[in-house]
């Protein structure tokens, strides 16, 4: 649906958050006699109220009735449309839309290559943009990675390509606007946002929307996920990564086929599954018919961004890393296994969504830190798991009711000597408002400078 048709309709808009300020700003700018409803929080309600806009009509009470009465509901991507609210609004013939929906259906022309994946998505989608660029190519980044696509609509000049990161609440978004993206990349699977989706099973299916229903004219997927591997998509060409006859790791060497490219090692990307990202961000830059083995050596001037295993110093003799972006147990193993061989004491959990740490906590009798701390509100679930294998395992466990005692109990741990490594494997909500909060208040505990680590590099247009 373009904006133009929004125009007369009785439209409301559902959250407040940042992508909801900027769906306001847009529909302002392009329909300034639009009269809209806002559902959202009080506080967030008198927020709205000090904008002076006599169009907009904040709603405190938010249900599915109320929501059914308008024709279209603009919603924040954080809002589920599984939610009762949601699915009794759609009933009453209400269209649900996003603001990624908007954005794709007023650029159905844009040379765009979307990201998603569970893991390694923000990474993947900045390395791109930054080869991209290195390759004289004006290139926006946007999307889920912290710009929303409707704070960029119309930018000028405008760029040649769009590296647009995805999460699973927006990738279903891309199929609603009807336009095709030139490519999509896929780069993993792993139980994620149960509490959104509603199932393991329709997350996996939200975010494969991004190829399955979105038609893109080329999927980019990782041939070593066992899920992304046995998927056959008649509408479109693929391309696999993590493959031997296209790009691949042998070690830490890159290669393309049976040609090799580089050493890797250089590449300021912490842990091999970031690097092997680096061989979808090639097979991308390929699939849009650009030559990529002349711009991989520029991925050793790319700058990694804040809270993915960002090490942010060392002091007293502990070095403190912050990876607060990894809300799964899978990510937390994989973090762990970047620092392989270092004592390390791990500070994990936080909002319960429901994911198994099973796995996780049979890990830990062969693969365990010195020591782990559990925090938040499904920190008793994970030390109770942590228990029943810590004798085996080897390592130290303790438990926290706030991230700063979690932190100091993790130096009393280390002793003077060790990595003191923050990847909770869960979401921060409760405890913060976001992943970004509970990193800067983890670089404030351990002694550094909290506003110093968070900018993202190259987002907008370069």
């Amino acid at each position: 649906m373009r904006i133009s048709q929004l125009e007369g309709r009785r439209v409301a808009l559902w959250g407040w958050g940042r992508e909801g300020r900027a769906a306001h700003a847009l529909l302002r700018s392009r329909l300034p006699g639009q009269a809209l409803t806002l559902f959202c929080s009080p506080a967030e309600a008198a927020q709205a109220a000090t904008l002076g806009d006599p169009l907009l009509l904040p709603q405190v009470e938010v249900t599915g009735a109320a929501l059914g009465r308008f024709e279209v509901v603009i919603k924040s991507p954080g809002i589920s449309p599984y939610s009762p609210e949601a699915l009794e609004a759609q009933a009453a013939g209400a269209r649900l839309l996003g603001g990624t929906a908007l954005w794709f259906a007023e650029h159905p022309d844009a040379r765009t290559v979307c990201v998603t994946g569970t893991k390694g998505k923000s990474t993947t989608t900045a390395l791109l943009a930054h080869l991209l660029r290195a390759g004289g190519h004006r290139t926006a980044l946007a999307g889920n990675i912290g710009l929303p696509l409707l704070e960029v609509m119309d930018p000028q000049p405008a760029p040649e390509l769009w590296a647009i990161e995805l999460s699973s609440y927006q990738t279903g978004a891309v199929a609603d606007s009807g336009v095709r993206p030139e490519v999509a990349v896929v780069l993993n699977l792993f139980p994620e946002h149960l509490d959104w989706h509603g199932s393991e099973q329709r997350y996996i299916e939200d975010k494969l929307a991004l190829v399955t229903r979105a038609a893109p004219r080329t999927a980019v997927l990782n041939a070593r996920d066992p899920v992304l591997s046995q998927l056959a998509l008649p509408d479109s060409r693929i391309v696999w990564f993590n493959r031997e006859d296209g790009w691949h790791l042998r070690g830490e060497l890159l290669y393309r086929g049976d040609a090799q490219v580089f050493d890797t090692r250089a590449v300021p990307l912490p842990g091999r599954h970031n690097r092997g990202n680096l061989c979808a961000v090639l097979a991308a830059i390929e699939a849009l018919g650009l030559d990529a083995a002349p711009l991989a050596p520029a991925a050793l001037d790319f700058r990694p961004l804040p809270n993915r295993l960002q090490t942010l110093g060392t002091r007293c003799g502990l070095t403190y890393v912050n990876d607060s972006i990894a809300t799964t147990p899978h990510a937390t193993l994989a973090a762990l296994d970047c620092f392989a061989g270092q004592r390390i004491a791990l500070l994990v959990g936080g909002h319960d969504r429901g994911l198994d740490w099973h796995d996780f906590a049979q890990a830990m009798r062969q693969h365990a830190p010195l020591g782990i701390v559990t925090l938040g509100a499904n920190g008793p679930r994970i030390h109770a798991l942590l228990e029943a294998v810590a004798g085996e395992g080897g390592f130290r466990l303790a438990a926290a009711s706030d991230l700063s005692s979690a932190v100091h109990q993790a130096e009393a741990m280390l002793e003077g000597q060790g990595l003191v490594l923050l990847s909770p494997g869960a979401p921060s909500f409760g405890m913060y408002r976001d992943y970004v909060e509970r990193g800067k208040d983890f670089a404030r505990i351990a002694g550094f400078d909290p506003e110093g680590i968070v900018a993202i590099p190259g987002l907008g247009v370069a």
